[in-house]
């Protein structure tokens, strides 16, 4: 008899994302002219600037040693002050701690401040990855849904309804991961004096507030109630704005006590991250940033043509996202309607359709929380982004 593997890991559900990503890539492989919106990743290439950086640093003897857990203290220092320029927030470089991507980030950060059976108040649709986190910390996800007609934006009211006395963090994404929506200064202060007039921690993934449209900007919640600098932990990385989704180089900010506990537990998981990776990190933050603001207008062209295409199918509503590089369409409409012999009844059953019938690859919305939506990005090129939308069009009509 083989022994079990840990409950706790068996319970892990595989993510849906790089599921599906690599599904289409397999057949992609076998020669099938799949178009995958699949995958949260931007298809430029890092900045040459950056790329110059890590050569020059995998020539320096220097970067092929340990160098301390928390990371480099330029690189953190260089954190610091990104924080201070972006969320508002002054943080010394030791309440910086730098990880293996915006994930271990995250996962460090349910760790160290989730015990068990804290409840962490989850707004709906949410990345994949953290109620996997939250649950692998001991703690509860408790969802809080907001539809399209929101605009997929939580409000207080939706929050405080969902508050127990186990209430112990509240999780804040602004630009959001699927959506791509973005809460006002107003909304964003609101939740913020909610969360302070209740202690709650707060844990803010700010990942992607720099990619942001319409001329708005994300402000963060710790510069819109400066008062809960104490209790929020802050995620980052340059996985995004910078096209380093490769180079697996996050980081988290917060209260030293906070930092003292992951340092701890990142000196036992990972020690350093690569020393290539940060030193090209430090080049990102500190370099010219312009070949970052080519990368997000065009994503913001891609925006405005994949909603505009999408809208027009019947069927299918999509808010227009100001920021990050997705769009939530709802497509409710298109379900319990046959199409090419098929009836979908779930958005999982739709995605497998459009997936067979169109060669098209899309998350289903049960990766993000309730069925009856679709995330697709739109960090592809410009032909292939139409391509695929206009597969739907034909498939739809």
């Amino acid at each position: 008899m083989t022994p079990s593997i840990s409950p706790r890991i068996a319970a892990i559900a595989e993510s849906a994302t790089l599921k599906v990503d690599a599904k289409a890539k397999a057949l992609q492989a076998e020669g099938r002219p799949v178009i995958s919106y699949a995958a949260g990743e931007p298809d430029f290439p890092t900045p040459a600037n950056i790329v110059e950086a890590a050569a020059k640093a995998v020539r320096d003897p220097k970067n092929h040693r340990y160098t301390p857990a928390a990371g480099l203290p330029e690189l953190r220092e260089a954190i610091a002050a990104k924080t201070l320029r972006d969320s508002g927030l002054e943080v010394a470089a030791s309440q910086v701690i730098v990880t293996n991507g915006g994930k271990q980030a995250v996962y460090e950060a349910f760790a160290t401040i989730v015990g068990a059976g804290d409840e962490v108040l989850m707004p709906a649709p949410y990345w994949t990855t953290y109620p996997e986190a939250v649950k692998l910390a001991g703690g509860i996800p408790v969802e809080v849904f907001a539809g399209a007609d929101q605009d997929y934006l939580v409000t207080v009211e939706q929050l405080e309804a969902a508050r127990t006395p186990n209430t112990k963090v509240l999780l804040f994404v602004s630009p959001s991961n699927p959506t791509g929506a973005v809460y006002s200064p107003e909304q964003t202060k609101a939740i913020g004096e909610w969360a302070l007039e209740h202690d709650l921690w707060v844990l803010t993934d700010e990942i992607y507030q720099n990619l942001v449209y319409d001329g708005i900007r994300a402000v963060s919640i710790v510069e819109a109630v400066p008062a809960l600098a104490d209790s929020t932990v802050l995620v980052n990385g340059v996985a995004k704005s910078y096209s380093m989704t490769g180079w697996r180089l996050g980081w988290m900010v917060g209260p030293a006590a906070v930092i003292k506990g992951a340092s701890n537990l990142q000196s036992h998981l990972t020690s350093n991250v690569s020393n290539i990776s940060q030193r090209a990190a430090i080049e990102a933050l500190t370099g010219p940033q312009d070949e970052v603001e080519r990368m997000r207008q065009a994503f913001e062209q891609r925006r405005n043509v994949i909603v505009s295409e999408l809208s027009k199918i019947d069927g299918v509503v999509c808010p227009t996202p100001q920021g990050a590089f997705y769009v939530y369409p709802d497509v409710r409409g298109l379900l319990n309607r046959p199409w090419g012999g098929v009836t979908p009844t779930t958005s999982l059953e739709l995605a497998d359709l459009i997936l067979d019938q169109a060669e098209v690859a899309v998350i289903p919305g049960e990766a993000f929380g309730p069925s009856g939506y679709l995330r697709l990005s739109y960090a592809l090129g410009d032909a292939p982004l139409l391509e695929g939308i206009q597969r739907l069009q034909r498939l739809f009509s």
